[in-house]
């Protein structure tokens, strides 16, 4: 599913607009992405937590010249799924 269809399932469930249930896709976005930019993390019970994960600064090889360099520290979104959603995908 992308972001088109997501749009149009969640306008066709809640009974409203494409426009408003878009709206509603890109606020939730929003929202999601301001609190990762803080450090926060995102929990929603049930359905899982989305937080900001530390890679350290490592030493890379490039593979075209075999010439090591550094590669800096990242912070990188990750998502861990709730009990709940784990249950509904595997049927319990």
């Amino acid at each position: 599913m992308n972001k088109a269809e997501l749009v149009t399932a969640l306008a066709e469930s809640m009974e409203v607009t494409k426009k408003e249930a878009e709206k509603f896709v890109k606020t939730f976005e929003e929202v999601v992405t301001n609190e990762l930019k803080k450090g926060e993390k995102v929990q929603l019970v049930g359905f899982g937590t989305f937080e900001v994960g530390a890679r350290p600064a490592r030493t890379g090889i490039n593979p075209r010249t075999k010439e090591s360099i550094q590669i800096a520290e990242a912070k990188t979104p990750k998502f861990k799924a709730g009990k709940a959603l784990k249950d509904a995908i595997n049927n319990k």
